[in-house]
């Protein structure tokens, strides 16, 4: 229970007790759990606020809400992620941009861009609403754990994601990945897509982040987490999913 304490208070801001012992190897299977309980959150929000707004009003209440929770960590990846890789750029001089705590055109119109996509497949979904808002966050926290099991660290030397590279990732590691796969039975046939399109994402962010840096670092998971959150909630809307 403590690692997964450990992991809520590692991925959000809620407040979950007294800080304990930073052990990343343990931490990092609880991931999945993390995404269906900031998904529980999101669902029961979405359901509450559909009684007084229409649907578009609540997606984008939904997205702060998702960003808020989670203290913007992930657009913080993402931002510094666009920023140091769309471009030009060689692998050293892309990795020293990431590492700016400021954030540059690039990285704005990511955020923007990510923010907007997330709350069109929001917006789009139909009868799987709740079920999706569950679900979704648990593949994109997910998907980091190929990340850190498949790529390297990209900084060697030091980073904020150097914990998570000491140990190779064991397979039993992806326990939790179960949970959202096995919640998402209950869409019938559309699992399938669902799940389809997890493996797709995540292997497409990984196959260019291979191709692009050879490597992976902190704010490239977070880049990751918001791509394949609002790549998930937009492929499953197509058609009122």
């Amino acid at each position: 229970m403590r690692h997964f304490i450990s992991a809520i208070q590692f991925i959000t801001i809620l407040p979950v007790g007294k800080p304990g012992p930073f052990d990343p190897p343990k931490m990092m299977p609880f991931f999945p759990l993390v995404g269906i309980l900031l998904g529980l959150l999101v669902a029961i929000f979405d359901r509450l606020a559909l009684i007084f707004w229409n649907e578009p009003v609540v997606a984008l209440l939904d997205v702060i809400l998702l960003a808020t929770v989670t203290g913007a960590f992930h657009l913080d990846g993402l931002g510094d992620t666009a920023d140091g890789l769309l471009g030009q750029r060689p692998r050293d001089k892309a990795l020293t941009i990431m590492k700016d705590s400021r954030i540059g055109a690039m990285g704005l119109v990511a955020v923007v861009f990510g923010l907007a996509l997330k709350w069109g497949g929001i917006a789009g979904l139909d009868v799987n609403r709740s079920l999706l808002l569950i679900v979704i966050p648990a593949y994109a926290r997910s998907g980091v754990l190929f990340g850190i099991r498949f790529l390297e660290y990209g900084r060697p030397g030091g980073g904020t994601g150097l914990e998570f590279f000491k140990e190779k990732l064991k397979p039993v590691a992806f326990w939790g990945l179960a949970l959202p796969v096995g919640l998402s039975l209950f869409l019938g046939w559309k699992a399938l897509w669902l799940n389809l399109c997890f493996m797709i994402i995540t292997s497409t962010i990984l196959y260019y982040y291979k191709n692009r840096m050879g490597c992976i670092t902190g704010d490239m998971l977070g880049a990751m987490i918001e791509l394949s959150e609002a790549g998930l909630f937009l492929l499953v809307s197509i058609g009122g999913f």
